[in-house]
């Protein structure tokens, strides 16, 4: 084998940085030549009529990490290197195209010493994990940040999300992954409602370099709180968060999918889209809203707010959770048969007034929470509020069936909603407020899917700092209805042009339903039904995303 760097006098795009001739192992041993550049790693076959594709070149921007080691044989001196590709190919028997895994190995034996052998394929190893690391400090984003390495992560899993599979797919797929990556971690299988919550107000979060949560939506609202209820809240909800999906909704999966460029793929290929995406490591910024209730919680959600329709379908169809994502289509035609009308008063602050931006007023400032009989100008002081509870359901966290989970401490922490008046007061005069008071649904969204399937806001992004707003008023036909959630699949519901359907962007919203019985749902999980108001706090949280 010859082995030689090679650097040209001007720094191009296509600058050769290293060159050698390698064995490649696999099923057919060949001899290849090796080029690696500043954005790829290109295999040519030394002898072409060997057969099959004589030049191969790999994007290092699809690398996701790369090792050198020896081989278990004593008697074989040479060394080896593998590089681990996730690139996109033509989906078998399908249009469209998905990241499957790709490794290639190849064989270091220049000399007979095994030592030097091993150093030159750590060289080869070091280069290319190096241009890796660069490719993804090009990559445009929120936060041009990447996670530090070498990179420890707390993995929390629900085993009994969606169909029950979550453990089973980690260590089929996942758990490969991590391996390829170079990225230890510590699995940790949640036990009960709230358990992640739990675990999250206590831990020593300088132990891990992000969390990540594998499981439906529901864990991550578990995390996110249990963060926020912390004192030192500020600084951890900064932890960077990472999601798996494994669960039936995996709404905000599919989102961070969508927003990488890629068009819709099946849950597995979802889950490695997800895998690859975390291995990368590349922080963005995440909004997070600030959702208050009659009942003096106060919770943060990364996903949605619902009322009506879309509550409804969430909660009820948990009885047909043992058919996975598909338990959405089911109850959405349940209901269709049999929809329900709910009256209430909804406002809201649109994003383009101009009194919606605070002036003197500190954002990141704690919060005092107010409780709904207080006066105007008075605050709840904190040894009050600890006396009083949460009641947040876990529906797709460690419980086959929908309920309200045990009572957990007030969360006086976070930042201030400047935005919001108290519950018991009017909204600010500045508002919009709905005419209509019959509604089919309202939801009110800050990512791009409501499900896996479900491309409810396509304007949306991780970072906009804007709560996306639909409702559909009464009067709707159960034709038109079903159409719309037909046309959701692809984003195209908000261009049918259906009177009975209201887009609008906004910061903040209040929601008081007047009918008495009903269902609310915050990131798909249920809350106390009643009034509900939420302010958008953008950039509040960093989510790795790509």
């Amino acid at each position: 084998m010859s082995s030689k760097n090679t650097e040209s006098k001007k720094p191009e795009i296509c600058q050769v940085l290293m060159y050698a001739e390698f064995m490649v192992t696999g099923s057919m041993k060949v001899r290849c030549s090796l080029i690696l550049t500043e954005t790829e790693l290109t295999v040519q076959k030394i002898s072409p009529a060997l057969g099959g594709r004589g030049k191969v070149v790999y994007y290092l921007s699809d690398c996701v990490g790369c090792r050198a080691y020896r081989s278990h044989d004593s008697t074989d001196v040479g060394a080896y290197f593998s590089a681990y590709f996730y690139p996109l190919r033509t989906r078998w028997m399908r249009s469209g195209v998905a990241r499957q895994r790709v490794e290639q190995c190849f064989r270091v034996a220049p000399d007979q010493n095994p030592s030097v052998n091993l150093q030159e394929a750590q060289r080869w190893s070091r280069a290319i994990r190096d241009r890796v690391l660069h490719q993804r400090q090009q990559t445009t984003g929120a936060i041009q940040v990447e996670v530090k390495r070498p990179l420890m992560f707390l993995i929390l899993l629900n085993p009994h999300s969606g169909k029950g599979h979550a453990h089973a797919l980690f260590n089929g797929n996942v758990q490969g992954m991590l391996q390829d990556a170079g990225i230890q971690h510590t699995l940790i299988i949640t036990e009960r409602q709230n358990h992640a919550r739990e675990l999250m107000r206590e831990a020593d979060l300088s132990q891990w370099d992000a969390l990540v949560i594998m499981s439906g939506d529901g864990l991550l609202f578990e995390v996110v709180n249990g963060l926020m209820e912390r004192e030192d809240w500020e600084e951890a909800i900064q932890t960077p968060l990472g999601v798996l999906p494994g669960g039936s909704g995996n709404a905000l999966a599919a989102s961070i999918h969508h927003y990488s460029g890629l068009q819709a793929v099946s849950s597995e290929e979802l889950l490695i889209s997800c895998g690859f995406i975390l291995c990368k490591g590349l922080v963005s910024q995440l909004d997070l809203t600030s959702v208050c209730l009659a009942s003096s919680q106060r919770l943060f959600s990364f996903l949605s707010l619902a009322w009506g329709f879309v509550a409804d379908v969430d909660i009820e169809s948990e009885k047909y959770r043992h058919v996975g994502a598909a338990r959405f289509t089911v109850g959405t035609m349940v209901r269709l048969a049999s929809l329900r009308v709910y009256r209430g008063k909804l406002a809201y602050l649109p994003i383009e007034n101009p009194m919606s931006q605070p002036s003197l007023v500190d954002s990141t400032a704690t919060f005092r929470h107010r409780l709904p009989q207080s006066n105007s100008d008075s605050c709840c002081p904190l040894n009050d509020l600890l006396g009083h509870t949460l009641q947040n359901s876990s529906n797709s966290n460690n419980t086959p069936k929908s309920k309200q989970s045990n009572p957990s401490p007030l969360s006086v922490f976070g930042p201030t909603d400047f935005l919001l008046n108290p519950l018991n007061q009017p909204v600010p005069g500045h508002w919009t407020v709905v005419q209509d008071e019959d509604f089919v649904l309202v939801v009110a969204m800050y990512q791009s899917h409501l499900a896996k399937d479900m491309l409810a806001a396509p304007a949306s992004r991780l970072d906009d700092g804007i709560i996306h707003l639909i409702y559909v008023k009464a009067g709707i036909s159960r034709r038109s209805l079903l159409h719309l959630f037909l046309a959701m699949e692809n984003g195209g519901h908000l261009n049918t042009n259906c009177p009975h359907v209201v887009y609008v962007k906004v910061k903040a919203l209040r929601l008081e339903p007047y009918s008495p019985k009903g269902i609310i749902t915050v990131d798909g999980e249920l809350v106390d039904y009643g009034p509900v108001q939420a302010q958008i706090h953008g950039s509040l949280a960093r989510l790795i995303a790509g």
